[in-house]
């Protein structure tokens, strides 16, 4: 067997036994997730997110007990990003989208930890961001790399870098201005949970169709860069309207010119 696909079949193999222990022990909520409001797939993936809680928590209690704060975690979080994009440019997709799956654990882990230890701060929020942002960097530039021997591939590439960037970036933009937005399709857990599918699936999907390596990555980046530049499209629509329709400076204008008139 092909060790991408082997390694797919053992992951989603473990994933849907531990999907079927969660749901028969009641398929609770998890209440840190709901209080933050983590949605996956705009809600219709919700189950994925509480499961996927469930299966980090003895991880997390052990760490809890071990004294590991949410600093340990970030430092994690960004080394295995720099690993997956040195792997993946060097061809090592399985690698590479291992490396990226445990940096979004670690990603997690740091602010459930922050949060259970009374951490969670201002600059917590900054460094995860913009950590966050930094990881994505190194994954996506990895694969600029890798698909260097497809006409597109770059482009591809670059494309999913640039819509992921303005998909952060009209958020934070949004926030700054007072007004939170998560809407859109294409958001982190997206594009991370497809990332890594097609690190583990490319090599068999590809030998099995006959086109060359890295053609499923390639079309999975362009999915990517497609959706997020209209996730970034619909973000900035839609705190451009509210800030439009709530915003001080016109109310204030509006009532200047309403008292000259009188």
């Amino acid at each position: 067997m092909i060790p991408g696909l082997a390694l797919l079949a053992a992951v989603l193999g473990t994933a849907l036994l531990s999907m079927a222990a969660y749901a028969a022990l009641g398929r609770r909520p998890d209440p840190d997730a709901s209080r933050k409001g983590s949605r996956f797939l705009l809600g219709a993936g919700d189950f994925l997110v509480h499961w996927l809680m469930w299966a980090l928590s003895p991880g997390e209690r052990l760490f809890l007990r071990l004294g590991l704060g949410p600093d340990a975690f970030n430092a994690a979080g960004l080394a295995f990003g720099l690993s997956s994009g040195v792997l993946i440019a060097a061809g090592r997709l399985e690698l590479g989208g291992a490396a990226i799956a445990l940096g979004g654990v670690c990603d997690i882990l740091d602010g459930r930890l922050a949060r259970a230890l009374k951490l969670d701060s201002l600059y917590g929020r900054f460094i995860d961001s913009t950590l966050d942002r930094f990881v994505e960097v190194f994954a996506l530039l990895g694969f600029v790399i890798y698909l260097r021997h497809l006409p597109a591939g770059p482009f591809a590439a670059a494309a999913a870098l640039a819509g992921s960037l303005l998909v952060s970036y009209a958020r934070a933009r949004g926030e700054s201005v007072g007004v939170v937005c998560k809407e859109g399709l294409m958001q982190r857990g997206e594009r991370l949970v497809l990332t890594i599918l097609v690190c583990l699936a490319d090599r068999p999907l590809t030998a099995g169709v006959g086109v060359p390596e890295g053609t499923a990555a390639l079309w999975v980046l362009a999915a990517i860069g497609l959706g997020t530049f209209a996730t970034a499209a619909q973000r900035t629509w839609w705190i451009a309207r509210r800030l439009r329709a709530g915003d001080p400076l016109r109310t204030r204008r509006r009532g200047a010119r309403g008292s000259r008139r009188a």
